[in-house]
């Protein structure tokens, strides 16, 4: 049975929701690595985020699950992208600062509309290709430049970041298929269940906490993992899908230009980063394509 696709209004509202909180996990994700190697908080995050999704799932579909033998197998391609997407974006914060994986990340609603445009044709690659070309070279500002404030390594990590953001520009384009026949609930806690499977075998190869013990975790880096938990897993991941299932793709990730404000600003006010000329630049470059892309659409689409 096809699900209902939610009002225009409540899209809108719930893609803006998991945009601000995704920009406040830029900064918990930063935090939680003081404690956790990459692996080992990725892992936590989404064990947390399934406990709560599956609680959720259970009470309000009752446990059932009728999906096709093609549908399994495009919720097992969805979860290597949510995968991607946590994994290596925590990587790559080893490598740079949280200012700077916020601005990366900000290309997110470019790489979306581009991956959209050549993938399900939802929009004519031609009204994409100038505000792409504006957000890469952003993208390639602040991860190459190797300013003070972009952390250790600036080109993994920029590197690292970006593909994260495009594991999840493949996720929000795949997800939206098939939501018209699965609640966006079971397509959440089932990709984010392959997700986790996948992890635990590189827990042997990323160790801190395991090696440290528990009682090394500081209040904070708790505090942080609960908030990745909470907000940035089951909360953020489940409102993005709602919003993408009512308003595409495209124009969902239009709005994710907030993710880097966000992350910016909770980067210098929480972790005390410097915010500088490049990281301004960059935002700016991201912004304009951003803005490029959606007025070109929005034309086409008039």
């Amino acid at each position: 049975m096809a699900m209902v696709s939610p009002s225009g209004t409540l899209a809108y509202g719930s893609v803006v929701l998991a945009a601000v909180l995704w920009g406040g996990s830029i900064v918990a994700q930063k935090m939680a690595l003081g404690s956790f190697s990459a692996v080992e908080a990725s892992v936590l995050r989404d064990i947390g985020g399934l406990a709560i999704l599956l609680a959720t799932w259970w009470s309000q579909e009752g446990g059932v699950i009728k999906v096709s033998r093609s549908d399994l197998y495009l919720l097992g391609l969805l979860g290597l992208g949510v995968l991607g997407n946590h994994l290596l974006i925590m990587m790559g914060l080893n490598y740079v600062s949280g200012a700077v994986g916020g601005v990366i990340i900000g290309s997110s609603p470019v790489v979306t509309s581009l991956l959209s445009a050549m993938l399900i044709r939802d929009v004519p690659l031609r009204a994409v290709w100038l505000g792409a070309l504006l957000s890469f070279a952003g993208v390639g500002l602040v991860s190459f430049a190797g300013f003070q404030a972009a952390g250790e390594q600036p080109l993994l990590g920029g590197t690292l970041v970006f593909l994260g953001v495009a594991s999840w520009a493949l996720y929000s384009i795949g997800s939206r298929s098939i939501m018209e026949r699965v609640s966006p609930l079971t397509v959440n806690w089932t990709t984010l269940l392959v997700a986790t499977v996948l992890q635990i075998p590189l827990l042997w190869t990323d160790r801190k906490v395991m090696d440290a013990g528990f009682a090394s975790v500081t209040t904070s880096d708790w505090l942080a993992l609960g908030y990745l938990v909470i907000f940035a897993t089951a909360v953020a991941q489940q409102a993005w899908l709602f919003g993408v299932k009512g308003i595409g793709p495209s124009r969902a990730s239009v709005l994710g230009n907030l993710t880097p404000v966000a992350a910016i600003g909770l980067s210098a006010l929480i972790l005390g980063e410097s915010v500088g000329a490049i990281e301004i630049l960059g935002t700016g470059l991201i912004l304009a394509g951003v803005w490029a892309v959606n007025r070109r659409t929005a034309k086409i689409r008039s």
